[in-house]
């Protein structure tokens, strides 16, 4: 049987990588007016000429495979930590905790993993050795690669380090860059609780044990709110007792480390905050009215740094419930949340950033759940309880505390306000309060050093009592529109290079959410952060444009003009409607804006009149100053005072008007089609919904505050592209998912939020299993099936049970009980619960189980040609034969698939066999991108599931390669056509059968036609043929329908045996059967009159099989719910490329049936080894790990799955450059046997290489623009191979060019192959973002026959996390070797047979060497029009029309080198093309657009876009090859990460994300 895998020690890794800039410490910062304000990063040159590099060199760098032989020097660990990673002064402006160009270096020569962890002993190492390993481990986080994973090796040492971690304090006072590093690590530690070896050790520390530290009083209220704690409790009592007994010591919990863990960490930072932060301070009080910043001299920011980064950490032990469930009581008894409100950093404009942690603590304090059993509290259960509290506190009142009897005597609402319940409590003497607070309410300690301050207790009073707003409403009152407050506040919404060493006010998606609440409102937040990071480029980028100024009657006018934003002729706000019962907002507030389109060409008035209800605008409002800003001044401005913005206001589009007030773009009806005309006129007015909340919120500072009047202001309108502008739907989509009770399935829903066993889904713990499965075409033979379950006894039986000695396909399996036991299921993370032996192995030993297989005879399908069953030619592994088990089984599946194993085959033979063995049910596909969808459902189409059963929603639609249209319109057309097909055969029936035609009138009277007179004559037919069964020829004259049977291609019946033409009358009514089924299934169609109605019951009620895409099912789900869209199972493929929040919204677009989900089973596919969802903003792919899939999160937990595991893209050799990566991936039988892969790469002595680039021009990388990289000299390489392939005769599609650098090249490349692939990996300075293991995974497995890396070898030979890669890369020479003497892209060389290799010294010798193929093609007299083409110094040719026409005949006189080229020139479609494709070929790379290689190919030469295009199509011709016995492409995987992103912008082609 199948391997199922978890995560295992080795098998899942972080590597959410990015480059950060790093600051020189010892250089001035100096900056011109005009430089880029991005600080210099760390290069090659400067790490190779460092001291550090040297001292690495001598002592742990492995150079050649070996390091050097000198012994450990305890001395050198401590001179390195004093003298380099340590920073030399904690001034007051300094804000750096570590010298980060250090640490990086450092880092790159593998510090940690040659030199301190190798000699690294817990009883003799100093302190500085520990302190190092800290550094090293933290930089490793920062930068997103592997931290734990060199640990690995000596875990029982491990176990020593983490003990040494924790007592790294006792006896030593910390400096506070030190005590931030410290945090830092203990930070990094709880968000690697999938870690085993890191969890074991740190969840210790938030145990049980830890309530020792709690204040008596605190620990009493405790165990009175979880009695079941209290027999816990002494159980663990009675536990270090004895333990302490076989001691032989007395019972000392205080002095254990565990207990005082946390304790003392709050203590040191309450100390902290109250006299490192400032350097003098005076008491303040709640009744200074001081400002603080007055108060104090300096600041330090380095101990700011040290609040900020303590808050987080008390953040994340709130917000996961393991270390939650006992620390937080430990938070509340010394109030740290309430300190914090009233220390002096909170309210200092410096304190930004700590007040927003401050009050995110305060949230998760406070959250609605219940701690010890994990439920999420109702809103009416919160309210009880507010309730019961509050009125216990005035029972208290009333018996003991005569003073307070008012407040004990008023009602609840009138006092639980912080301002009323403030004054009532200020009657009270500091003793009076003390004694509440301390003895009668036991909130805080008597011995708490805060307790003697009034404002303190009054605090903790508050923070107790009072009435919170309840998470839904928070919720409804945001508005889902940024502002401009939001969009430029850095700590919320970082800048790009957010370089990872602070902490921000974001929450984190990790492995554990609290509840489903906590989880939907991270991703909102999250999402809606990362939709206004957006929105705010698109303003930096358009506003500029209109060159705003202030003219001479004082308004606002602009110069220029915008393609994306037009100034505002009027805006008036039409309408504001009551608010809802229970509200406070208005219902709805419209408004109308008036623009002119006047100065666009038409472009761009066709792209502002294609604007169409829902599109989401925004209204600015430009007020630039009068006098322009000096470089100084701009220098310091923000990037609002800069654009002179005042305002930003979202609004959503309810229609749009010509200047005649003619409707434009009606897409309710109102206007018919045929009566719609051209907009007219040049002004365009367009009603909006402005945002609810928002306006609520100005109005109600315009009354109470005086503020300015928001809406009085705007002058300019904003439009964005419209795939980047759906964010709106899905928040609203968010937001109505949390006002809802959503139901996640319960077998889902503790794996969901990352608790329960890993393996509770796992089908085979799931009831209600298919017992007998039909697998249909699944297996090829008995031979195929034998081989997909190895791991048992295969008995073949007949229908009727008996031994079947020559078994043939279809076949039913009947799945044993047994099964449940020997699922080899390895949950990773060291929970393993049964014993794992590779499936592959076979215990000869004992005896296998056996397994019943019938291998039955399917029933005549019919007739027609059309009606035999599409069957499946793929040989299914037995990995593969496993996941489509387990798919079609009840619960969670997952299936990672490698690059090239086959996850779209084995997705549609899950639904090929789900669809056949559950009939009745519907399944929901989603993907991410368009492409994937498509390539799906075209597979789909292929398998025997009828097409009427198949609909695909969205805008891709179009762009199936397919004659049938599958979108709601077009099934509702072919349902009407094929009612008609239908309905004629009815006629052709009835008139055989010598009775009315008017029977096939409607669906109806067919109906009852099928009843009265098709159905009882073949009952009667039946009960005639019983007992005739000895007569060969009765069934030949005596069946009903032989009339309309007598246009078959073959004679339906011999009249030689019963047996045969009953088994055939059979078909014939199996036919008549499936047509009037069909023509029951379109009588709706009939009754349905309009377009609308007949497409929703389409989609509701008549498709099995829905597909659509991940953004299609955010945006519509509202329609969804409210047409009653139901299913049953959801397959997502992509699902490792898909955020978290859009693979959840999918599960729920049905409503519950009677509080139950209906979802039965997930099918999810990915692999998490390649590139995750993209995230434009670093700080959220970094921070808030808002790049992890759901996919991913799930392998982080251990939840099983089953890896596929054999390739059939790639020649075996090219694969051993990635297969590391897997668990246990092989090759296909294809790619070892066809003789394509025994072939070598004509011109060239090896398959693959790396390619090492010195600088060219005395220049390797540079970056004329921050965050845009460029490598000349790789360019002109890449570009010289490329004609140099070209010259020999390969065809340009079947060439691609990559880079690195950016998300558009190998990113979007994700999911498709090519035969060869021209690599450049750009970066000479640092190893960037490559160092990410999933997108060098990605680039090495694009290639089919060929890969050519080329790189500067001396970076990226020494990178830790690419050895596996590079080492075999390097097993190679490092400069191009390739054979001249092949003249043509054909040889009979084997691959392994290198030639007669000519090794190229560089890019000048590669050019010299193209240049003398274009002399040898000269001197072979081609002909004119090829010699002057432009081809061999332009990447690209064209021949005129008239000499093609001629050509072939001409070229037959010419050498063979010049005909082979011409021919494949020919096959790759070179020749001919549209003027527009031939331009573009034809314009010239110059040495200064050649590094942007990627784009300049992609446009010169049609090889990168032109794949990224066609690639589908590609593939679909090179798979029909492969069957013809021809030499082609497999098919290719899914385009990743946008819906349609196959163009790419020019001005962010080279950007690092």
């Amino acid at each position: 049987m199948t391997k199922v895998h978890g995560t295992g020690v080795y098998d899942f890794k972080r590597h959410r990588v990015a480059e950060y800039p790093v600051e020189f410490a010892d250089k001035p910062e100096t900056k011109s007016p005009h430089s880029s304000s991005l600080p210099s990063s760390i290069t090659l040159s400067e790490i190779q000429r460092d001291q550090l590099t040297r001292i690495a060199a001598a002592n742990w760098l492995k150079s050649g495979g070996s390091k050097p032989n000198k012994p450990f020097d305890p001395q050198l660990v401590k001179e390195i930590y004093e003298t380099e990673l340590t920073v030399k002064s904690e001034g007051k402006s300094q804000r750096k905790t570590v010298p980060l160009q250090r640490v990086m270096i450092l880092e790159v020569s593998q510090y940690l993993e040659n030199y301190l962890w190798p000699n690294f002993d817990a009883e003799t190492a100093t302190y500085e050795h520990v302190m190092s390993m800290i550094l090293m481990v933290n930089e490793k986080f920062r930068e997103n690669v592997a931290a734990w994973t060199c640990f690995y090796d000596r875990k029982d040492v491990f176990t020593g380090f983490l003990e040494r971690v924790l007592r790294l304090k006792e006896g030593r006072e910390l400096t506070i860059a030190e005590k931030t590093n410290y945090l830092v690590f203990m930070i990094n530690a709880f968000q690697s609780l999938e870690d085993e070896i890191v969890r074991e050790n740190v969840l210790r520390l938030a145990s049980l044990r830890s309530w020792h530290s709690l204040s008596y009083g605190r620990f009493q209220m405790e165990l009175c709110l979880n009695p079941d704690l209290i027999k816990k409790w002494q159980r663990m009592i009675k536990k270090e007792s004895d333990d302490a007994k076989k001691l032989g010591v007395n019972p000392d919990p205080l002095s254990s480390l565990e207990v005082n863990f946390l304790r003392n960490l709050i203590e040191e930072f309450l100390e902290v905050l109250d006299h490192k932060v400032f350097t003098q301070k005076h008491s303040v009080s709640e009744d200074d009215e001081l400002n603080a910043a007055n108060i104090f001299e300096e600041v330090y920011d380095t101990s700011i740094l040290y609040c900020e980064r303590f808050m987080e950490f008390l953040i994340d032990l709130l917000s996961q419930l393991p270390t939650r469930r006992y620390l937080r009581p430990l938070v509340a008894d010394v109030a740290v949340v309430s300190k914090c409100h009233l220390s002096a950093l909170y309210r200092h404009e410096k304190g930004k950033l700590f007040a927003q942690l401050v009050d995110l603590l305060q949230f998760y304090e406070n959250f609605e759940i219940n701690d010890h059993v994990g439920t999420q509290l109702t809103d009416d259960e919160v309210l009880q309880s507010h309730y019961d509290r509050f009125q216990s506190f005035q029972l208290l009142a009333f018996k003991k505390i005569p003073k307070l009897r008012e407040l004990a005597l008023a009602n609840v609402g009138s006092i639980h306000k912080r301002a009323d319940l403030s004054k009532k409590l200020s009657v009270l003497s500091p003793q009076e309060l003390k004694d509440l607070v301390c003895s009668k309410l036991k909130l805080v300690s008597k011995e708490d050093p805060w307790s003697d301050r009034v404002d303190f207790l009054i605090e903790v009073m508050i923070s107790f009592f009072e009435k919170h707003q309840s998470q839904k409403e928070a919720i409804n009152a945001l508005p889902l529109y940024p502002n401009e407050q939001i969009m430029w506040d850095e700590s919320v919404v970082p800048s790009i290079n957010y370089s990872g060493e602070g902490c921000l006010a974001l929450p984190k998606l990790n492995l554990q959410f609290l509840t489903l609440h906590d989880y939907l409102l991270r991703n909102f937040n999250l999402f809606r952060l990362e939709s206004t990071y957006e929105i705010r480029e698109d303003i930096q980028e358009a506003i500029p444009h209109l060159l705003a100024y202030i003219n001479n009657e004082g308004e606002t006018a602009f110069r220029g003009w915008s393609r994306m934003a037009v100034p505002v002729k009027e805006f008036k706000i039409t309408k504001v409607k009551q608010p809802n019962i229970g509200e406070v907002k208005p219902a709805s507030v419209t408004a109308k804006i008036t623009y002119s389109i006047s100065s666009y060409k038409s472009i761009v008035r066709s792209e502002w009149d294609a604007l169409k209800e829902h599109d989401v605008l925004f209204l600015l409002s430009i007020s630039p100053s009068f006098k322009p800003l000096n470089a100084e001044e701009e220098a310091k401005a923000s990037v609002p005072q800069r654009l002179g913005l005042q305002y930003v206001r979202g609004c959503e589009i309810i229609e749009i008007c010509d200047e005649e007030g003619v409707l434009m773009n009606d897409f309710s009806g109102r206007i018919k089609r045929e009566e719609w005309k051209p907009p007219k006129g040049e002004l365009r007015t367009v009603s909006v919904a402005l945002d609810a909340a928002q306006y609520h919120m100005d109005v109600t500072d315009i009354a109470e505050k005086g503020a300015d009047d928001v809406y009085g202001t705007f002058n300019v309108l904003m439009r964005r592209k419209p795939k980047e502008n759906n964010f709106k739907a899905i928040l609203e989509s968010i937001r109505d998912l949390m006002n809802e009770y959503c139901i996640v399935p319960d077998w889902l829903h503790k794996i969901f939020l990352g608790y329960g066993h890993p393996s509770a889904a796992q089908w085979t713990n799931m009831p209600d299993l298919l017992e007998t499965v039909n697998f249909k075409d699944t297996f090829l033979n008995a031979d195929h099936l034998k081989e997909s379950f190895s791991n048992y006894q295969v008995c073949f039986v007949d229908s009727d049970g008996r031994e079947n000695l020559d078994p043939r396909p279809p076949f039913r399996i009947k799945l044993p009980r047994s099964f449940k036991s020997d699922s080899h299921a390895l949950l990773g993370n060291g929970r393993s619960d049964t014993g794992f032996n590779d499936a592959n192995v076979v215990d000869t030993s004992v005896e296998k189980e056996k397994l019943i297989v019938e291998a039955y005879i399917p029933p005549d399908p019919g007739p027609y040609p059309q009606d035999q069953p599409k069957q499946n030619f793929v040989r299914f592994t037995p990995t593969q034969i496993g996941a489509i088990i387990s798919g079609i089984q009840p619960g969670l599946t997952m299936v990672v698939g490698p690059p090239g194993t086959g996850k779209t085959d084995t997705a549609v033979q899950i639904l090929n066999v789900l669809y056949h063995n559950c009939p009745s049910q519907r399944t929901l596909i989603i993907t991410h991108s368009n492409q994937a969808l498509n390539d799906l459902f075209e597979k789909i189409m292929e398998r025997d599931v009828p097409a009427r059963y198949l609909l695909r929603l969205g805008q891709g639609e179009q762009e199936l390669a397919t004659d049938l249209d599958f979108s709601r319109q077009g099934r509702v057309n072919a349902m009407l056509v094929r009612r008609l097909e239908l309905l004629s055969e009815v006629e052709r029936l009835a008139r055989s059968l010598q009775l009315p035609e008017d029977v096939g009138y409607t669906c109806e009277t067919a109906g009852y036609f099928w009843l009265l007179h098709v159905y009882s004559r073949w009952e009667q037919f039946l009960d005639a043929c019983a007992g005739n069964e000895d007569k060969p020829a009765f069934v030949q004259d005596h069946f009903p329908f032989k009339e309309l049977f007598s246009n078959t291609p073959q004679a339906v019946f011999t009249g030689q045996s019963f047996e045969k033409d009953m088994r055939a009358a059979q078909g014939c009514f199996h036919h008549l059967k499936t047509m009037f089924q069909e023509l029951e299934e379109c009588r709706a169609f009939e009754l349905l009159k309009s377009t609308a109605d007949r497409a929703n019951y389409l989609m509701t009620k008549q498709a099995k099989i829905v597909a659509m895409t991940c953004t299609h099912a955010a945006l519509k789900r509202k329609d969804f719910l409210q047409l009653g869209f139901k299913y049953d199972n959801l397959l997502m493929e992509e699902s490792a490329q898909i955020l978290e929040i859009e693979t959840f919204i999918p599960m729920l677009l049905q409503r519950q049936e009677d509080g139950y989900a209906r979802l039965k089973r997930c099918i999810l596919i990915g692999d998490h080894h390649q590139l995750p969802p993209v995230v434009k903003n670093m700080a959220f792919q970094k921070y808030s790990h808002m790049d992890q899939s759901l996919f991913t999160r799930f392998v982080r937990l251990g939840i099983p799955y089953i890896e596929l595991n054999a390739q059939g893209r790639a020649r075996p050799s090219i694969a051993q450059l990635y297969n590391w990566r897997y668990r246990d991936l092989g090759d296909l039988p294809s790619v070892k046997e066809e003789a394509i892969f025994h072939r070598a790469n004509a011109g060239f002595s090896y398959d693959y290489q790396l390619v090492d680039v010195p600088d060219y021009h005395g220049r390797g990388e540079s970056a004329p623009s921050p965050w845009f990289y460029q490598n000349e000299g790789e360019a002109e390489y890449v570009v010289s191979v490329y004609i140099y392939m070209r010259l020999l005769g390969y065809p340009a599609n079947k060439i691609s060019i990559l880079t690195t650098t950016m998300v558009t090249t190998v990113d979007k490349f994700q999911g498709q192959q090519n035969d060869f692939i021209l690599l450049s990996l750009v970066r000479t300075r640092f190893v960037g973002h490559l160092r990410d293991v999933r997108r060098l995974v990605v680039a090495m497995s694009r290639a089919r026959l060929g890969l050519y890396v080329f790189c500067r070898l001396s970076l990226f030979e020494q990178c830790y996390e690419l050895q596996p890669t590079f080492q075999r890369l390097l097993q190679r020479p490092d400069h191009l070797a390739l054979n001249l003497n092949e003249g043509t892209s054909f040889t009979e060389r084997h691959v392994d047979d290198i030639g007669h290799p000519c090794l190229v010294s560089g890019v000048e010798e590669m050019a010299n060497i193209v240049f003398g193929r274009i002399d040898q093609l000269q001197q072979a007299s081609l002909c004119l029009s090829i010699l002057s083409s432009p081809l061999f110094s332009n990447l690209a040719f064209s021949v005129s029309s008239a000499l093609f026409n001629n050509i072939n005949s001409f070229l037959l006189q010419q050498p063979q080198e010049a005909r082979a080229m011409y021919q494949y020139m020919t096959y790759s479609e070179q020749f001919v093309g549209t003027p527009e494709e031939q331009n573009s070929e034809h314009n010239p790379i110059s040495s200064n657009q050649a590094m942007e290689v990627d784009r300049a190919v992609a446009e010169n030469c049609g090889t990168n876009n032109n794949v990224h295009e066609n690639n589908g199509q590609e593939a679909k011709e090179d798979a029909d090859g492969i069957a013809n016995g021809q030499d082609g492409a497999l098919p290719s995987e899914d385009e990743p990460n946008t819906e349609n992103d196959t163009q790419v912008g020019a001005d962010d082609e080279n950007m690092v994300p």
